[in-house]
């Protein structure tokens, strides 16, 4: 069967390589893969190695967002991580490449990584260029908020028509410091790919060099049987962890985190970003909360410079071994740091923030513990009364219609991992909040997660969720909510005898799945404060 496959009877003495590439034709962040697939197998040619080229599933969260399909997203990720692993394991793969490039595919990878526990690389697709509309740089995040001008009436049908045609011109992940570019940072730091994967456009030489360097790195690693779980310490996770706050990246980077640290055995828990967080500032001002889009940082020279300003702050682990075989601070020994004049990323002594956007909060609305993305710029504390739906299609037909006033706090839940089942993104409602111009006014909180593209007061990842009787279950219209980031607090202003009287008569809903496979998801999925696995 091997032979029938390319095989000769020389490559049976040489490791054979598994390369992994989540192609398809679904979204422009993997679209390109199958061309990176083949440069990483010519790199495992070339240093010795037999390739086995495979594929693996891939959604677009951004296509399916505010439907139904949206709840598959989170689903994917275990199916993507299953999937590697039972490939892998059964045709007994020495070692693999794996080439990821949307926002579930890249955990899910260096989840099936670390479960395998066979050396392997991690290949980032890259990012998307900025489209162009009325001479501005535009990207998706775009549209969906010029979905919220044209229920203003501020955008005509013929403008969100043309802006539409052009805000992805190609191949390549979602262009601000959205969940994809935020998770590619986090695997680098990480140590799992190689240097500067993470910040290099999709359609570029170094992208197709870096995917050739990846295939020969594999080999290399299985003589010297370096293996992902001699990388992925709790030291790598600090460093993820602290990169992903220096660069302002996305919520869905604690949810993935979690769940990367449980395939590898490591401890890690919602209290080690608080802990984290006080101490580490955002430098990076990119999208969706600051200026600029991926490709700006990748044209002042991507993250190494920036990591190597942590290093000598302090702020990472340099003794981290990576997948070049070297620790951390070997791979960043010489790099420059970035030319004067640069303004992506600024110096310790003004930073964006001083501490983490990603604020963990806990309270009587979520004793389990919530994620908020505080950039500042919305304040850090918000009051007021509560709008509550029971799905986010509801929430959002409010906004668009104009039914959602300033004070108002959008309650969105049985949208968890059980609830939805799928625990959906909700950048559909918050990027019409902020079309509406209601941005810096109205707050949203959810059992559910937020897109990387989500900015404003936004709080998400709610545990226990609803479906379970969490708190958030028990909220009424006309409740006040309280949301403090300086207090980490996030409180629903109701006496607890009325709370559980409430409780009281709280019925569970009917399960919305019975078969498939969201149901069997909601059946085995954990909590969102432990990253909500399936195994």
């Amino acid at each position: 069967m091997l032979h029938a496959v390319g095989f000769t009877r020389a490559d049976f003495s040489k490791p054979q390589i598994g390369v992994c590439a989540a192609w398809s034709e679904v979204t422009p962040c993997n679209m390109h893969l199958d061309t990176l697939s083949a440069r990483a197998s010519t790199g495992v040619s070339a240093a010795g190695g037999k390739p086995v080229a495979f594929g693996t599933i891939t959604v677009s969260d951004g296509i399916s967002m505010g439907t139904e399909g949206m709840k598959y997203s989170l689903v994917s990720r275990e199916v993507i991580a299953d999937s590697i692993e039972t490939v892998t394991g059964a045709e007994g793969f020495d070692g693999l490449v794996a080439i990821g490039g949307c926002d579930k595919n890249m955990p899910a990878m260096v989840m099936a990584m670390a479960r395998l526990n066979r050396p392997a690389v991690f290949v980032y697709g890259g990012t998307i260029m900025p489209g162009i509309w009325h001479g501005q740089p535009v990207d998706i995040v775009s549209v969906f908020e010029a979905v919220g001008q044209h229920a203003a009436g501020r955008l005509s049908d013929a403008e969100l028509a043309d802006l539409e045609q052009h805000a992805c011109p190609g191949a390549g992940s979602c262009g601000g410091m959205y969940t994809a570019n935020t998770m590619a940072s986090a695997i680098e730091a990480m140590g799992l790919s190689l240097p500067n994967s993470s910040a290099q456009a999709a359609i570029s030489p170094d992208k197709q060099a870096d995917a050739e360097r990846a295939g020969a790195a594999v080999v290399a690693l299985v003589e010297r049987n370096l293996r992902p779980r001699d990388i992925l310490t709790r030291q790598a996770f600090e460093n993820a962890i602290t990169t992903v706050i220096a660069l302002g990246g996305s919520t869905n980077a604690v949810l993935h985190l979690l769940a990367m640290a449980h395939s590898a055995h490591v401890k890690l828990s919602l209290d080690d970003f608080t802990r984290i967080g006080r101490r580490v500032p955002v430098l990076a001002d990119l999208k969706p909360s600051g200026r600029y889009g991926m490709s700006e940082l990748v044209r002042i020279g991507g993250i190494t410079p920036l990591l190597k300003r942590l290093l000598d702050r302090g702020l990472l682990h340099g003794d981290a071994m990576t997948v070049t075989g070297r620790t951390l601070a070997e791979n960043l020994k010489g790099v420059a740091d970035y030319a004067p004049g640069q303004q992506v990323v600024v110096d310790f002594a003004t930073p964006l923030k001083k501490d983490s956007h990603l604020v963990i909060l806990r309270g009587n609305l979520a004793p389990d513990g919530a994620v908020a993305k505080i950039s500042g710029k919305e304040g850090e504390r918000f009051e007021g009364r509560a709008r509550v739906f029971d799905r986010e299609e509801r929430a959002l037909d409010a906004i668009l219609a104009g039914r959602i006033k300033a004070g108002d706090v959008v309650v969105i839940r049985y949208e968890g991992p059980r609830g939805g089942p799928g625990m959906r993104e909700m950048l559909a409602p918050t990027s019409a909040i902020m079309g509406r111009g209601l941005g810096n006014s109205v707050a949203l909180v959810t059992d559910g997660r937020f897109s990387g593209g989500t900015h404003g007061f936004v709080v998400g990842h709610i545990t226990p969720e609803a479906a379970l009787g969490g708190p958030l279950a028990l909220v009424k219209n006309g409740d006040r909510i309280v949301i403090d980031a300086t207090e980490r607090r996030v409180s629903l202003e109701v006496p607890a005898r009325e709370l559980a009287a409430r409780r009281r008569a709280w019925k569970a809903p009917r399960a919305r799945y019975t078969h498939g496979v969201l149901a069997k998801y909601a059946r085995l999925v954990s909590s969102a404060s432990t990253g909500a696995v399936t195994g």
